[in-house]
């Protein structure tokens, strides 16, 4: 067996079931993650996860790696590892961080009664609740450079959120000063390079917020979603992520109003189709 297929059956087999969500429940043949159970929370096929733990699947893409890392709750080190032995360089320190520990993992998991996502420092977003999905609209519905919430915003606007002029402009003033950031502290990032350029190339709200020089990070704002069960506001906070230079975003209202009546309604009634199926017993 490859190191490769020995650690990832060695990282499935030491998940509990209960730290991703899932019932631990009797029965189980496994003291970890089923194939099935991987494989739905990486995002890939059962046969493949089998193929890979066998050493019949040679060259998983960075993509996927990073995907398994996240599903299994590995470390850094532990991911950097992964990628050796699949043949793969490990991300650059210069390059944008999108690996999501086990702690900010755990805080998305456990903080359900509140929207909450994970966003790298380019505004990609790579983890939520689904109470972000019922409130903001379910982002596995986007790929490719639509999972970036800069390029949304200034290409696509955002359908769901009102704002007010001031606001507007505020908040679009700090994603152009933001990114602008990232890009001073990871310029070898060549997808953070191309995305800077398509904007300033596509987008003349984007150019003219860019031209002023500003660099800040965005931290909070506040802003009114139409959600399902009606209109809410809501005051979004971004929370950094002490070395891995992510933000755990999150949006709260204030209690005892009628947004906050209505984000109870929402979690109540809202995630019903968001909810997983059923795991078949192994």
């Amino acid at each position: 067996m490859s190191e490769f297929a020995s650690v990832l059956r060695s990282w499935r087999d030491r998940v509990r079931p209960e730290e991703v969500g899932l019932p631990a429940g009797p029965g189980r043949r496994t003291p970890g993650l089923r194939r099935e159970e991987l494989a739905a929370l990486a995002g890939v096929s059962v046969d493949y996860v089998v193929r890979l733990e066998q050493g019949r699947a040679t060259n998983p893409s960075p993509q996927l790696l990073e995907a398994l890392a996240t599903a299994l709750r590995i470390s850094e080190e532990e991911r950097d590892h992964l990628c050796r032995v699949a043949g793969s360089t490990p991300p650059s320190r210069r390059t944008v961080p999108r690996h999501v520990t086990a702690g900010v993992q755990r805080i998305v998991d456990r903080l359900g009664d509140v929207p909450l996502a994970v966003f790298t420092a380019a505004h990609d977003i790579l983890l939520w609740n689904d109470l972000w999905a019922a409130l903001s609209g379910d982002p596995s519905r986007y790929t490719g450079i639509d999972r970036n919430l800069v390029w949304r915003h200034f290409m696509h606007g955002h359908d769901e959120v009102e704002w007010d002029d001031e606001h507007q402009e505020e908040f679009s003033s700090d994603l152009a000063a933001d990114l602008r950031a990232a890009l001073g502290r990871y310029p070898a990032d060549r997808d953070l390079v191309e995305l800077v350029s398509r904007l300033r190339r596509e987008s003349p709200e984007f150019e003219r917020r860019w031209d002023t020089g500003r660099v800040a990070e965005h931290r909070t704002s506040r802003k009114r979603v139409h959600s399902p069960v009606g209109p809410i506001e809501v005051d979004c906070d971004v929370l950094g992520v002490p070395g891995g230079d992510l933000r755990i975003v999150v949006y709260t209202t204030v209690p005892g109003t009628e947004d906050s009546a209505k984000l109870d309604l929402l979690r109540v009634t809202g995630l019903q189709r968001f909810a997983p199926e059923p795991t078949p017993a192994a």
